[in-house]
């Protein structure tokens, strides 16, 4: 006589209607409005969210969707460039400015030696390594482009470039923290011996999502002579670019320079982001 087999339908009918039920209770769920609770509707805006990270690229999907890279290109950086009708007087355009940052005679005073030294304090130690530097902001990520000027014992450096846009908020955060952290410093080394270093805060034009002005002065001695070196230190964040200006030099720093090359420059990069070529800036600009 054979044995019988188990029934196996039973259990089979039971799981079906399990599963059915269960998602009965799901389109319930989904076709009710306002009885739904604050958390379900997280809960199943978290999951929408998961399921579109799968088909989407993480660009789009990610939170920070809105601080997407820099669309700034290489011609669009040399672009967006200040000339010398921007900020006007008697300003004549160097051929390359990043010679600065080895030496930068001004007179008989090597300006990037003066204030090539150490200080005791890592923020204001970045800030002093980069004022004849293309720096200020941390590296740039992606397209930049430098310009410098002279005018008698002044020089302005300027750069337009793209960064990583959370770097680039840091870098603003700790420009607009220096006049606390970095009021008063001294530097030490190099053949200047002690400098004393001081850190204003400035105000700029209206321009772009973020800005920082800062004034730098230091005093020391060169050749056995009292030198003061004063200089602007201006930043204009757009998204994840920015301009920077430093200007200045023995004779001080002339703010309204400075300003209207903040100001020039904005505008100058805003039309390059909207994807148009900056006209030529006319000669007697106000």
């Amino acid at each position: 006589m054979t044995t019988p087999r188990p029934l196996v339908r039973p259990a089979r009918v039971l799981a079906a209607a399990l599963a059915a039920g269960t998602l009965f209770a799901t389109a319930a769920c989904s076709g009710s409005d306002s009885s739904a609770s604050p958390e379900s509707d997280a809960s199943s805006t978290v999951a929408e969210r998961g399921l579109a990270a799968q088909t989407t690229s993480p660009a789009a999907s990610s939170p920070a969707a809105s601080e997407s890279p820099s669309d700034l290109s290489e011609e669009g950086a040399r672009n967006a460039l200040i000339t010398p009708a921007d900020i006007e007087d008697d300003w004549t355009q160097v051929r390359d400015p990043r010679e600065w940052r080895d030496t930068l005679l001004v007179g008989s005073v090597d300006v990037a030696a003066f204030v090539d030294g150490q200080s005791d304090v890592r923020d204001c130690q970045r800030l002093v390594d980069a004022l004849f530097d293309e720096t200020l902001l941390g590296k740039p990520t992606g397209a930049s482009a430098v310009t410098g000027f002279q005018e008698g014992d002044s020089r302005l450096l300027y750069q337009v470039a793209a960064y990583d846009k959370a770097e680039l908020d840091d870098s603003m955060q700790w420009l607009s923290e220096l006049p606390d952290t970095c009021d008063q410093f001294t530097l030490t080394g190099g053949d200047a011996g002690e400098r004393t270093v001081q850190v204003i805060e400035t105000s700029l034009p209206q321009v772009g999502d973020n800005r920082q002005g800062l004034t730098v002065t230091v005093k020391g001695e060169s050749g056995g002579d009292p030198v003061t070196l004063s200089l602007d230190v201006a930043a204009v964040q757009m998204g994840a670019d920015a301009i920077t200006v430093t200007n200045g030099g023995l004779d001080g720093a002339d703010h309204d320079t400075t300003s209207a090359a903040v100001e020039q420059g904005a505008q100058r990069l805003q039309e390059v982001l909207a994807g148009r070529t900056p006209s030529p800036t006319p000669s007697g600009i106000n």
